[in-house]
């Protein structure tokens, strides 16, 4: 009888011990964007996001992190060819291709005792603005990153972001009636910016 009273107060401690290694912290988060699109000859084209988290601490090395993101990317001088109707000729030109999405991430971080956090998850965004070299209105992407936390509230990251969808329609992609580019391209961008967790009381 001993033995099982000292087995349950063990296990009731340890109970105890990781429920207080659990945490919520809300936040926001914010920064630049460059993107282009694969397989399209574009540059990369500065932008921004933003957007607010929630980071669910498990245990002492790790969170769970659900966010939700407006992020605005594309790519920089796509050479684009086109019939224009009011010219009654075809039009040659580099243009700037902005798409925007409202985007949903799952990410899964890794918090080492010296500030430094790696990340990574999956994102499921929706199309926020519709443009006619749209492909999909929707793309699935995978985040890979590396943050390191200043403050117990304030992190620096910086990302890596791979979208897998088709998003564009190559067709639009010409020169001269020659087609240059392959017909999958997807969403590719780098993202360095901040975040701020703020502390909730129970009192």
């Amino acid at each position: 009888m001993k033995k099982i009273i000292i087995a349950i107060a063990l296990t009731f401690a340890g109970i105890t011990t990781a429920e207080a290694q659990v945490s919520f912290k809300p936040g926001i988060r914010g920064g630049a964007n460059f993107s282009k699109i694969t397989q399209t000859e574009s540059d990369f084209k500065p932008d921004f996001y933003a957007g607010i988290f929630g980071e669910l601490k498990l245990g002492r090395f790790y969170s769970m992190q659900p966010e939700l993101t407006y992020t605005s990317q594309g790519g920089a001088g796509i050479p684009v060819g086109y019939y224009d109707y009011n010219l009654q000729r075809d039009v040659y030109e580099k243009k700037d291709i902005t798409f925007s999405y409202i985007s949903f991430s799952l990410i899964n971080k890794l918090n080492l005792p010296s500030g430094i956090n790696f990340q990574l998850g999956p994102t499921f965004d929706i199309e926020a603005n519709s443009n006619r070299y749209s492909n999909a209105g929707v793309d699935l992407a995978f985040v890979f990153g590396l943050g390191y936390s200043i403050t117990d509230n304030f992190t620096i990251e910086a990302r890596v972001k791979k979208g897998i969808v088709d998003v564009f329609e190559s067709d639009y992609y010409y020169n001269d009636g020659n087609y240059f580019y392959d017909d999958y391209n997807t969403n590719f961008l780098f993202q360095v910016g901040v975040a701020y967790s703020f502390d909730l009381t129970t009192e």
